[in-house]
């Protein structure tokens, strides 16, 4: 199973968003868009997800924490205990043996980020 991975700021847009998942690889073939709890309700990535028929995986912030990840920002290694959200989130609700298949992309904009794992779903 395919899943991408989407880190965002609160002011995000859902052009945003689109313009990440299409440079990380785009939605063909994924079973889900994963993201953070507390992210998991922003209309932006509520709109993409009903664009594109892709269901939500809430990931809670715990399960991010100490989830190593190939690209690194400060700022939410700070905040989550992970290099990453959109390659943690992908990581973790892929599976136990998921794989990065992209590492995470910034749109141009710089307020959302996109990766994609593929795992056994387990």
């Amino acid at each position: 199973m395919k899943v991408a991975g989407l880190g965002f700021k609160s002011d995000v847009t859902v052009a945003s968003l689109r313009e990440a998942l299409a440079t990380a690889g785009g939605p063909e073939g994924l079973a889900a868009f994963a993201t953070v709890s507390d992210k998991a309700d922003a209309e932006a990535l509520k709109e993409l997800a009903r664009e594109c028929g892709i269901p939500i995986k809430a990931v809670p912030a715990d399960r991010l924490a100490g989830i190593d990840t190939p690209t690194q920002s400060k700022r939410v290694a700070e905040k989550f205990g992970t290099g990453s959200v959109a390659e943690a989130a992908a990581l973790a609700a892929a599976g136990p043996r998921a794989r990065l298949i992209a590492t995470r992309v910034v749109s141009r904009d710089r307020t959302a980020t996109a990766a994609i794992a593929e795992g056994d779903g387990a």
